[in-house]
């Protein structure tokens, strides 16, 4: 351990800074929804299944503003959940079979959290990795791949859901392809239109269910040297640097306007995408409240899984809270004018620190060109022959300081489909932003000092993937 102490500086957390929270805001949409006794009454009894009308509707109305579809969103498209995490969960639930549904797909690296989510809904063992490039998931690995799974199916005579009862309201999909379309986590990655289109596709072709975590979209900005921190800090060209739309169509959206619509017969009205979204990056983690769009019916059928059907829908209190935060626009403004411009800031901070320490060192950085950036993370290769657990380990021995590495985004079993071992993700939506560079300026020392055959190897290897999945379960 380090002879001396110094400060943690944690680049692994995923979570937004305390000082980017909108308690304010949170405090004046609570009082004026308690304020009126139809309102308290509503948020503190059980819920309609779909969740709270009013703020299905404004929700609808919010997410048709930003993303500028064809045509309208209607609440009858929404469902309210408990996060995005949890309706994973939900999803599953009503949508999949653990025998029938062949295999779970998910672009590679991935959110490792989610992978235990489809575990424990039978799916351990079958989780397929899909390699990414710069638009994001390969459509063409993965076509190879399901031609192949389909084979097999055939071969066991898996020809109908076994485990999972037929219902008026649900389908039981033949796949589940996972990705995070919009700065993906943890590679940042934005899948491209062109590509958007391609797995849309693919997924009616092989009745497959998308599941989008959408759940970056609004936190985008433009990467240039326009918005200078000295501006960013001072508060000037909030509104320049602002992007009040997004740039991509969603998968959801594509589906319902591609040729015969989501609700096409073929898809039984279902659709073959479920759009997942949270308030938990633009208002707080702790809030517990998201929402799901998809086609009507789809809508519907979430909403009478059995945890929903039993208990009415999650978040009900806090649902009348948030819908009051769209109502003001104090959530609009929120995140055009405080999240936007501070991610900004901390995004480039982190940047010309990597620029300055850790390219000239042979480390590269993913998407360095872009115009657009967003999210909380950004996605690095460490110079030959650096393995990433070793510096992980070493980093949080002798530097206090914690990063993620690349092995940790390995989708688990079909570890080897994807190299990571030499990746390591870096977060800078958490830390002080002062720290971002130091926290680089660390890494640096570390790895210099390895690639000077410095260090302690060995002891850096010794337990290292017991430490390092250690530190990533109390972090998401």
């Amino acid at each position: 351990m380090n002879g001396h102490s110094k400060a943690m500086i944690d680049l692994l957390k995923g979570w937004p800074n305390p000082s980017l929270l909108p308690a304010a805001q949170i405090k004046a949409a609570t009082s004026a929804a308690l304020a009126v006794p139809s309102i308290t009454t509503a948020g503190l009894l059980y819920g309609p299944d779909a969740g709270y009308e009013p703020l299905r509707k404004r929700i609808a109305a919010w997410l048709t503003d930003f993303y500028q579809p064809p045509k309208s969103i209607v609440s009858d498209r929404i469902c309210i959940t408990g996060g995005a995490s949890q309706n994973v969960a939900c999803i599953l639930q009503g949508f999949s079979d653990p025998i029938y549904t062949r295999n779970v797909w998910m672009a590679s690296p991935t959110y490792f959290l989610a992978m235990r989510i489809f575990e424990d809904n039978g799916f351990a063992g079958r989780l397929r990795s899909v390699p990414e490039d710069k638009e994001g998931m390969s459509v063409e690995y993965l076509r190879l791949e399901l031609q192949k799974s389909e084979k097999r199916a055939e071969t066991h005579g898996n020809k109908k859901p076994t485990l999972k009862p037929q219902r008026p309201w649900n389908k039981i999909y033949r796949h589940i392809i996972y990705a995070v379309p919009t700065f993906s986590n943890p590679s940042s990655i934005t899948m491209s239109g062109l590509r958007r289109e391609e797995l849309v596709s693919l997924a009616r072709e092989y009745d497959a269910c998308i599941i989008t975590d959408d759940v970056y979209d609004q936190l985008q900005w433009h990467t240039g040297k326009h918005a200078t921190q000295s501006s960013l800090l001072s508060g000037d060209q909030v509104s320049e640097s602002s992007i009040e739309h997004a740039q991509l169509p969603r998968l959801v959206d594509i589906d319902r306007v591609m040729a015969g619509g989501a609700e096409r017969e073929e898809a039984d009205g279902f659709g073959n995408v479920i759009s997942n979204g949270t308030f938990s990056k633009i208002v707080g983690p702790g809030c517990r409240t998201g929402w799901a769009e998809g086609t009507a019916k789809f809508a519907y059928g979430l909403s009478q899984v059995g945890s929903s059907r039993s208990g009415g829908a999650p978040s009900q209190l806090t649902a009348t809270f948030i819908s009051k935060l769209l109502e003001s626009r104090d959530l609009q403004h929120h995140i055009f004018q405080t999240l936007q411009p501070a991610y900004t800031l901390r995004y480039q901070m982190m940047v010309e620190a990597i620029e300055k320490y850790l390219i000239p060192l042979g480390a590269k950085m993913t998407l360095q060109d872009r115009d657009i950036g967003g999210g909380y993370f950004i996605w690095i290769t460490l110079p030959e022959p650096l393995l990433a657990e070793d510096v992980a380990v070493f980093a949080k021995q002798h530097e206090d300081l914690v990063i993620a590495p690349g092995h940790l985004f390995a989708v688990r079993g079909d570890e080897k489909a994807v190299d990571l071992d030499r990746n390591v993700r870096l977060c800078f939506s958490w830390e002080d932003e002062l720290k971002l560079g130091e926290g680089i300026e660390r890494l640096a020392h570390v790895i210099e000092g390895k690639l000077a055959g410095q260090g302690a190897d060995r002891e850096s290897r010794i337990g290292a993937q017991g430490n390092s999945s250690s530190v990533m379960e109390q972090h998401r």
